[in-house]
């Protein structure tokens, strides 16, 4: 076997969307002779999660499945091929987004809880954790949390998911804006929405940087106004 094959088989085992000729040839003709086999697979794969799938040339458009337009409308629809999808937003339903609003401002201020002491967080003890906060307001209800997400395909088609069972690794805390999900055969979708379970969905990892960023620093004020728009709507 070549090595552009060897790659794009090593490739699709692991669940990843299927690569280009342009980025297989890439990364097995720039250097000769080419990286070991595990260092082109990390390489492809750092890549290809750190991608928009509308937009890169990384991806072969070909093999990539979408989500179906029935779906939209119809009571239910079952995925008969695999298809990829980025997350574009994550929310924790199991939480009122009040409460996500005032965690998130205690972090911006620094602080969090532990009981009914404030604690003050420093940029040493978040360093400590590899730079992921592990404060309440960075992340979910755990084991009880359900999320909603919405989810977008290679040719641009939005869709809400939500998780019918949870997902091991899904998490306000965790989830990158961008990251790559495996929607599998036999997937159910309702109504327009995806309904997630552990036995249909892969959770590739990644982000896109700039996205996340943006729906970073956005979320307070979303939620912020989302909470004040509930609480007008029933007054």
């Amino acid at each position: 076997m070549d090595p552009a094959a060897q790659l794009r088989s090593s490739i699709l085992s692991q669940n990843l969307p299927p690569p280009s000729s342009d980025l297989l040839t890439t990364l097995t003709t720039s250097r000769n002779p080419p990286p070991p086999l595990p260092s082109l697979i990390a390489t492809a794969k750092a890549r290809l999660l750190a991608a928009d799938l509308t937009t890169t040339n990384l991806v072969d458009s070909s093999a990539v499945s979408v989500l179906p337009e029935s779906a939209v409308q119809a009571k239910e629809v079952r995925l008969t091929r695999p298809v990829h999808v980025q997350i574009l937003d994550i929310e924790d339903l199991s939480r009122s987004r009040w409460s996500q609003a005032e965690e998130l401002e205690a972090v911006e201020r620094g602080e969090t809880t532990r009981g009914r002491e404030v604690i003050r967080v420093t940029a040493a003890e978040d360093a400590e954790n590899g730079g992921v906060s592990t404060q309440p307001g960075a992340s979910s209800g755990g084991a009880n949390a359900m999320h909603r997400l919405v989810l977008q395909d290679r040719a641009g088609k939005k869709m809400f998911a939500m998780e019918l069972k949870r997902l091991p690794g899904l998490d306000l805390g965790k989830t990158g804006i961008g990251e790559k999900m495996l929607l599998k055969p036999g997937t159910v979708i309702a109504r327009g929405t995806v309904l997630l379970n552990p036995e249909h969905t892969v959770l590739l990892g990644g982000k896109i940087e700039t996205w996340h960023k943006a729906w970073s620093e956005g979320r307070l004020s979303r939620l912020q106004a989302a909470a004040r728009g509930g609480l007008s709507g029933t007054a």
